[in-house]
């Protein structure tokens, strides 16, 4: 089976809107330190070039949370298949996230690190999908709204392939070679 990918966004256009969401968020929280919550494994490309951007001083922990599996479709069930090793409490906290889509995950998400004592919980989301959300979930930060695509690259996957792309496709399934 091989996939046909068409670049939606290329790596010039991702890099550029990063370094944009770095200074963003660096103007936003002057003069405070955030904690970056960065849930694995999508976003840890994003995060970690969004971090060599921020100019105020970070700390960073990870989050495994999933509902999707290997399917393109959203299960709608949450799981943390890893928690923080850092506590929230008074914590300026920012959880990056590759893409929103329905929200299920993220909605839960949120509610249960604002839960957890820190001073604020904002998202800042490499995409946004509004038109599939199901849960109402604000997006403080957002680098690109999306059409209702399956995209990959710059971290995002197909059955774990296509991470390493250095821009933002859509996948087109092909058939057998």
């Amino acid at each position: 089976m091989s996939d046909k990918i068409s670049v939606l966004y290329t790596e010039e256009q991702v890099n550029a809107r990063v370094r944009e969401l770095g200074e963003e968020i660096s103007r936003d929280y002057a003069g405070k330190s955030i904690h970056i919550v960065a849930i694995l494994k999508g976003a840890t490309i994003f995060a970690c070039e969004l971090v060599k951007r921020i100019t105020i001083p970070v700390t960073m922990d990870f989050m495994s949370v999933s509902s999707y599996g290997d399917a393109t479709e959203s299960s709608g069930v949450v799981k943390i298949n890893k928690d923080l090793d850092e506590p929230l409490e008074g914590k300026e906290v920012l959880v990056v996230e590759d893409i929103v889509d329905t929200g299920n995950t993220l909605s839960y998400l949120l509610d249960n690190l604002q839960k957890r004592g820190s001073a604020s919980v904002k998202l800042c989301a490499l995409l946004n999908k509004p038109e599939r959300r199901l849960k109402d979930v604000k997006v403080d930060y957002t680098g690109f709204v999306i059409p209702d695509a399956f995209v990959v690259g710059f971290g995002l996957d197909y059955a774990q392939k296509y991470r390493n792309l250095p821009y933002i496709g859509i996948v087109e399934p092909g058939a057998d070679d």
